[in-house]
């Protein structure tokens, strides 16, 4: 197949990207390559990418249409749709980029789907559009009406931008709900980057909520691993469809789009993950104990059956596992 793969500089984007070409497929990539977090970690993922004869990178920022109208051109077998503004903390430092690239960056590509559909559009969102659903774990039929920042705002807009086109204009979409993903070559901002980054550099490290939180942490290659069979299970179209499953099947009523939760279905204790880290680096951390982030939440805890119902695949990879993996890429990319 040939496939767009948007945020393929990106942590997420690029193991997606990579497991495509692996795999065969034709795959090109576009990313702004924007300084939230230090390009020269996604220039290097696309340099990994570009030695593929099979990749073609490009350089754009999803905001400029024209730009990725040319690189759209007669359209694509499948899209695999990452680029947004990652970060719930940034969301309430600088909200303006949220709009800019997780609303008209989507809605750009939404509207040249729109005009050359593929046959299976899969678009990034977030377990934060749950925000203070109290129901445990968190299924994918629950209602997700009360987000707590902008970020998740931004990503429940995306999938209800996704399911007006998926039924005006028959683009099967399947939004990919994502808990915690952690593993090589991850994104600075997050936990397990800050969290080792201050281990070897002999910093303490901040813990919310006197780490008393718990997170469903998914390795990105279980992650990677769900998306690529979830290729092949494209929401049907409505007049050609069987009944979905009672409680279970978040299809849509009136469109080919549903959305999917991918994540461990096993939170784990903020104070046993750092533990983890402690075991995989051999150092001790110094914790410097604070009270909850503005917009954060205490627990989050992926329901997997349906994923499990689609493609007969669940995440299964062990925490400590998938620790001492990314530990061993941290040391061997910062030559420790």
């Amino acid at each position: 197949m040939r496939i767009l793969v948007t945020g393929s500089a990106g942590f997420i984007g690029f193991h997606t990207a990579a497991r495509l070409l692996a795999d065969g497929h034709d795959v090109v990539g576009v990313d702004g390559f924007t300084p939230y977090y230090d390009p020269k970690l996604k220039l290097k993922r696309h340099e990994i990418l570009q030695r593929s004869p099979r990749f073609r990178g490009h350089a754009i920022l999803l905001e400029d249409f024209a730009a990725l109208k040319d690189v759209y051109g007669a359209g694509f077998d499948a899209v695999y749709h990452f680029a947004a503004q990652a970060g719930v903390r940034y969301s309430l430092d600088n909200p303006r980029a949220y709009v800019d690239a997780n609303l008209v960056g989507a809605f750009n590509l939404l509207e040249l789907m729109r005009q050359s559909p593929p046959r299976h559009a899969l678009m990034a969102s977030t377990s934060s559009v749950y925000g203070a659903n109290a129901s445990i774990p968190f299924r994918e039929t629950d209602r997700t009406d009360h987000p707590l920042t902008l970020y998740a705002a931004s990503k429940k807009a995306n999938e209800e931008m996704a399911h007006a086109y998926a039924h005006l204009f028959k683009i099967p979409v399947t939004m990919l709900r994502f808990f915690t993903v952690y593993g090589p070559w991850g994104r600075p901002d997050m936990a397990l980057f800050k969290f080792a980054a201050a281990l070897f550099e002999g910093r303490p490290i901040d813990v919310y909520n006197h780490g008393k939180m718990k997170r469903d942490f998914t390795y990105i290659d279980d992650l990677v691993e769900a998306m690529v069979r979830l290729l092949a299970h494209s929401p049907p179209a409505v007049d050609a469809r069987l009944s979905p499953t009672p409680g279970i099947d978040s299809l849509s009523p009136v469109a080919p789009w549903r959305v999917v939760n991918i994540g461990a279905q096993s939170p784990v204790g903020l104070m046993d993950f750092i533990a983890a880290i402690e075991a995989a680096t051999g150092l001790r951390a110094t914790c410097n104990f604070l009270e909850m982030q503005q917009g954060d939440v205490p627990l989050t805890f992926a329901d997997t059956e349906l994923l499990f119902q689609l493609t007969g695949y669940r995440p299964t990879t062990p925490l400590a596992d998938g620790v001492e993996a990314f530990i061993a890429w941290y040391r061997a990319y910062f030559g420790l």
